[in-house]
């Protein structure tokens, strides 16, 4: 029933994508703010079937905590799921992504419409010098800028990964940073088409304030979102029909029993 089910929605979500794409394609003539609320329905849309057709619900913390002006967001990313499920988060984010998804027909036009921020990670120092200069102008229309500071999914419980471009944004924009945490990777693993049921948390997690010295201002962000994410895990696990942990978790779990067995009694 579960694979059923994850199939099920598999083929409602890229026709429901491939609708949006293809029916709302007169919104790459219109106003932006048109095309990001179509953005933003789509994301809710994707939502809604995937908790009727596979009991994946969605819940979100911390919202009061964001500012209505700009700033910055670094968010960790597990799952497919936090490129659309994000999206309603925010009033009108501007998502730092890979300058090769900018190319694919409709979907890239549209990212292009809506002017999010495209990175060439492979031209180095002019690759963020480019990504600043594009924050700040889309900063300073008041929007979000969003990105995922490791720079590709990892699964839950996997050794942190991040790059450096988010604490150049950091730098550069001189904006306050909301580290944000989630565990859709339990419910969305990457490269798998099972959807397990549930409730995905993402929670806003209170802000860095700008002007930290480097070293300072990416310790902090990373610890707090690493941390809340292995709480978010834990809260899961506890659930009365928890997923599946995935190995990396798994391992990091065990190694935390068998240290916590170790201490004397």
């Amino acid at each position: 029933m579960l694979m059923l089910r994850s199939l099920a929605f598999l083929v409602v979500f890229y026709v429901n994508t491939a609708l949006f794409l293809v029916l709302g394609s007169w919104l790459l003539l219109a106003p932006r703010r048109w095309a990001m609320e179509g953005l933003r329905l789509h994301g809710l849309a994707s939502l809604w079937w995937l908790k009727v057709i596979c009991g994946t619900g969605f819940e979100l913390r911390g919202a009061a905590k964001l500012p209505r002006g700009a700033c910055l967001v670094a968010s960790k990313h597990q799952s497919a799921w936090d490129t659309f499920a994000l999206i309603p988060v925010f009033r009108d984010p501007a998502m730092v992504m890979k300058a090769e998804l900018g190319w694919i027909p409709l979907y890239g036009w549209f990212s292009h419409k809506f002017q999010h921020i495209f990175v060439s990670r492979e031209r180095g120092p002019s690759a963020l010098k480019n990504l600043i200069r594009d924050a700040r102008h889309r900063a300073s229309q008041g929007r979000e800028i969003v990105i995922f500071p490791e720079g590709t999914r990892r699964p839950p419980g996997a050794p942190p990964d991040y790059k450096p471009g988010f604490i150049a944004l950091y730098e550069g924009l001189g904006l306050p940073c909301y580290p944000v945490a989630l565990n859709s990777g339990l419910f969305w693993p990457r490269r798998s088409i099972v959807r397990y049921p549930g409730t995905i948390v993402i929670e806003v997690l209170d802000p860095i304030p700008p002007g930290l010295p480097r070293a300072e201002a990416r310790a902090q962000i990373q610890e707090r979102i690493e941390a809340a994410c292995d709480r978010l895990i834990a809260e899961a696990r506890a659930a009365p029909n928890p997923p599946p942990l995935p190995s990396a978790a798994a391992d990091e779990d065990a190694s935390l029993l068998k240290k916590g067995s170790a201490k004397p009694s």
